[in-house]
């Protein structure tokens, strides 16, 4: 086995599938787990997605917000055990891959329009997603109280025996 296939096997343990898809440009709130002392807790990060690294399980975001007037970014790796979340708040409407522009501008210049055809994409998506947990529900109800009618004819029978 080659170096490359190893390194798959091992980081494949420790990949994340359970974050959402965004693109620069998005607003996102990441929760993330900070330790003080011998307690953790979340803190929430909310910011504009300035770029994505792509680099297999190496890869990270670097996510922007201004805080008491300051510009402060930070990078996340997708793969680190510290996220709690990822939320999706808005979505940008970019033509670039790298927002590096957004530094030098301040208050409404640095607004990005919405994009709202992804937006759309979203509400449908959720309502399809509630839609099929609200029909699994249904079903697992369903098949309980037919599970449940069978018992009670069961209990029934034995009663008429005796």
């Amino acid at each position: 086995m080659n170096k490359g296939a190893l390194l798959k096997v091992v980081e494949k343990k420790y990949t994340r599938t359970d974050l959402p898809q965004f693109k620069p440009g998005d607003t996102v709130r990441v929760n993330y787990k900070v330790r003080e002392g011998n307690r953790t807790r979340v803190q929430a990060y909310e910011g504009v997605v300035l770029k994505i690294k792509r680099g297999g399980f190496n890869s990270a975001f670097t996510v922007r917000k201004i805080s008491f007037n300051e510009g402060v970014e930070r990078i996340f790796p997708f793969n680190s055990p510290l996220i709690d979340s990822v939320d999706v708040v808005s979505r940008g409407k970019v033509r670039r891959a790298k927002l590096y522009y957004l530094r030098e501008l301040r208050g409404k210049a640095a607004r990005l329009k919405s994009d709202r055809k992804r937006l759309n994409d979203d509400v449908e998506a959720k309502a399809v997603a509630t839609k099929e947990a609200t029909d699994a529900k249904a079903a697992a109800d369903a098949a309980e109280a037919q599970a449940k009618a069978q018992q009670q004819a069961a209990d029934a029978g034995e009663e008429a025996k005796a």
